[in-house]
C-alpha cells in the first residue's frame, strides 16, 4: 500500500488556541513520493513494526503503531499485526511521512479486519493520532483548518513537477511553533490560492505560495535558505518550504528545467527528489 507525502502550497497560522494548539489554515496536496506499507497478520495479539530505516521508531512512538493500537482498542480487536514500513519519504522533513504511514495503516487495517469504516470515520480517528493524519487518510488536495484535522476537499492543481531537497538536519515542529510570533508574520492569501487552483491557473498558484513557518525555520537553519536560493537560481517557478521544514520544494512545468534543478541540487544536497503532483484522493478499494 502506498503512503504518499504531502506538501503545503499555503500554510497560515491564525492564532494560538486555548488548548495549546495553533489554529491553522492550509492548502495541502499529495505528491508521488511514497512509503510502502505492508500489513501481515500475526498469530498472537501483538503489534510489530518492521523497518530497515534506523530513524523509524519500532515502538509506541511510531504513528503507524499508534494507528493499529487505536483501532484495536476502539473495536476490541483480538488480532495482531506486523506493519512493514519501507521508507522513501525522508524522516522529520515536513512531508508528513509518519502521518501518511499511520493513515495507510488505518485504511489497510479497516480492510484486513473488516471494520467497514468510511474514510470520514477513519479521518476522525486519525485526528486522535496527529494533526496531518486526517488529511493523509483522504489524500488528494484539500483545505485543512482547526489544528489541521478539519478537511475540505478541493480540485487538484494543474499537473507539474515537484523537486524536493532536504538538508541533512531535522527540525522540531514544536520548537518552530514556539518561536513563531503570529502577530508579526505576513499571512499568505489562502483563499486566493484556493481560487487559483479552482481556475487551474498555474502561474497564479506559483505567485501565491506562502508558509508563515518558513521565516522561523530559515532563522534557525541557514542551510534551508541556501537551498531556496539555489532552487530559484536554477529556475524553479515557485519555491517554498513544506510544513515546518526543513524540506524545500520547487514547482516546475518543463522536464528540461526540472532536470537542471535536480542535477544542480544533487551537487550539494544528499536527498533530492523529482516527482509529480498526485492530486487523486484515496478510495477504500
Amino acid at each position: 500500500m502506498k503512503a504518499p507525502a504531502k506538501i503545503n502550497l499555503s500554510l497560515d497560522v491564525l492564532h494560538k488556541r486555548p488548548d495549546g494548539y495553533h489554529e491553522v489554515k492550509m492548502v495541502m496536496t499529495t505528491i508521488d513520493l511514497a512509503d510502502r506499507i505492508e500489513l501481515i497478520p500475526r498469530a498472537d495479539d501483538a503489534i510489530q513494526i518492521i523497518s530497515q530505516n534506523r530513524f523509524v521508531p519500532d515502538d509506541h512512538r511510531n504513528l503507524a503503531y499508534q494507528a493499529a493500537k487505536l483501532l484495536k482498542e476502539t473495536f476490541s480487536i483480538k488480532q495482531g499485526v506486523a506493519i512493514s514500513i519501507t521508507k522513501h519519504i525522508p524522516v522529520a522533513a515536513g512531508l508528513a511521512g509518519g502521518s501518511s504511514d499511520a493513515a495507510a495503516t488505518l485504511r489497510g487495517l479497516n480492510k484486513l479486519w473488516n471494520l467497514g469504516l468510511t474514510l470520514d470515520e477513519l479521518a476522525e480517528l486519525g485526528a486522535q493520532i496527529g494533526s496531518d493524519v486526517s488529511f493523509c487518510v483522504y489524500g488528494g488536495t484539500a483545505i485543512a483548518t482547526g489544528r489541521g484535522e478539519k478537511i475540505t476537499p478541493i480540485p487538484s492543481p494543474p499537473p507539474c513537477w515537484v523537486v524536493l531537497a532536504k538538508p541533512s538536519i531535522g527540525v522540531s515542529t514544536a520548537e518552530v511553533y514556539r518561536n513563531l510570533k503570529v502577530k508579526e508574520v505576513v499571512h499568505p492569501d489562502v483563499d486566493a490560492m484556493v481560487e487559483a487552483i479552482g481556475r487551474q491557473d498555474y502561474f497564479a498558484i506559483c505567485q501565491l505560495v506562502g508558509n508563515v513557518l518558513e521565516e522561523v525555520t530559515l532563522k534557525m537553519h541557514p542551510e534551508v535558505a541556501h537551498i531556496k536560493e539555489q532552487m530559484r537560481r536554477f529556475g524553479a517557478d515557485a519555491v517554498l518550504m513544506s510544513g515546518s521544514g526543513p524540506t524545500v520544494f520547487g514547482l516546475v512545468q518543463h522536464d528540461s528545467r526540472m532536470q537542471r534543478i535536480y542535477n544542480g541540487l544533487r551537487g550539494f544536497c544528499e536527498q533530492v527528489f523529482a516527482v509529480r503532483l498526485l492530486g487523486e484522493r484515496h478510495s477504500l478499494d
